[in-house]
């Protein structure tokens, strides 16, 4: 079986793409309201730590995914549990995506159309880009982010005409407790998502400490989203930024250059579609690799079309209507996702430290 790589340029830009995600649409550190730039910035150091235990994992297992490690470390009952419980995360994530994207098109650009369209057509589109493995994918990556900030600069550059330096006043009006519950909820939403990483059959071409590439990947992303989030903020003030869904779409709405250019925000459509397209193709092959490992099958492309289908079904069913989609988002994902993405790989690195030497000696 040949073994799939990514180039760390291929790497940074499909950790960045995945990272801005839903973000660049919903936006992070909600709770935060007009402080949500403090948030982000917060969540972003917040995760530097994080970044530390990933790859100190995949050092003390070069080559090895996070399944591969749970069967290393841990016996049969506890592994097949670890391996149920992170198949259904990166599972869940891609539905939760799925679902963000439905909305995005039913609300806003495609309200006509029946959700379930669109939902499809990308799924399909995505179960294509995962069996034509993770190469194809980082290829894809690399044009695709090299696009999203073509567009995302020459926005930010025509937005200035719109932005007002007062709507970011007063700052910290209603104090800390926001700003940090702003930040647990950007931390969790999209920074720690990165994890999914560790659950792809890949391996790097270029011999390197993997905490370099997630690293320069999160302080990247976390560059674009707190620029994109100041944008917001500027451009609507804190009364509007607050009362819609997709502050970003409606922000650029707002952008035009005398008669001859406008409707500027189809263009976030544009960098939104490119980034959700890449974090839906690695939830999905995270997902189907944990059933690879799970089942014991010989690849993981042999239950991607089942699993992608899934995701579309599932997708359209888990939300009622937008309210609650936002309503989980803003109060109960940082507290469901907190365990998958930092108590158990603090769990994990402890019990590689201690029997890592014993491992070795077996070997």
């Amino acid at each position: 079986m040949n073994k799939e790589t990514l180039s760390n340029t291929q790497a940074i830009c499909t950790m960045n793409l995945f990272l801005m995600g839903s973000t660049l649409l919903l936006g992070a550190g909600a709770q935060a309201k007009n402080d949500n730039w403090i948030s982000i910035i917060i969540a972003t150091l917040l995760a530097v730590p994080l970044v530390y235990i990933y790859s100190r994992i995949q050092i003390l297992f070069p080559n090895k995914s996070l399944f591969d490690i749970f069967n290393t470390l841990f016996g049969k009952v506890l592994s097949k549990v670890f391996t149920i419980l992170y198949t259904w995360y990166f599972f869940h994530l891609g539905v939760l995506v799925l679902r963000n994207f439905g909305e995005f098109l039913g609300t806003q650009a495609m309200p006509e159309t029946p959700m379930l369209v669109p939902v499809i057509t990308l799924s399909l589109l995505c179960i294509w880009a995962v069996k034509s493995g993770l190469e194809t994918v980082g290829r894809s990556s690399k044009i695709l982010f090299l696009t999203c900030i073509l567009v995302i600069i020459i926005i930010q550059f025509l937005a200035l005409s719109k932005e007002s330096l007062p709507n970011i006043k007063p700052i910290l009006k209603n104090g800390w407790n926001p700003v940090f519950s702003g930040a647990f909820s950007a931390f969790s939403f999209p920074f720690a998502e990165i994890i999914a990483f560790m659950g792809l059959p890949y391996f790097y071409k270029d011999k390197v400490n993997p905490f370099k590439v997630i690293l320069i990947s999160i302080l990247g992303s976390g560059l674009l989203i707190l620029l994109i989030a100041l944008r917001n903020i500027l451009v609507l003030g804190p009364c509007n930024l607050t009362n819609t869904y997709f502050p970003s779409y409606i922000a650029v709405s707002r952008i035009h250059v005398g008669d001859f250019l406008q409707r500027i925000e189809v263009s976030v459509s544009i960098t939104f579609v490119s980034s959700v397209f890449i974090k839906i193709n690695i939830c999905l092959m995270a997902a189907s690799n944990g059933l690879k490992s799970l089942f014991g099958l010989s690849s993981y492309k042999t239950i991607t079309f089942q699993l992608g289908l899934l995701m579309a079904y599932f997708s359209y069913f888990i939300y009622g209507n937008i309210m609650e989609m936002v309503f989980w988002a803003l109060n109960i994902y940082q507290y469901y996702a907190f365990p998958f993405q930092v108590i158990i790989p603090i769990f994990v690195l402890i019990v590689a430290k201690v029997k890592k030497p014993k491992l070795v000696i077996d070997n």
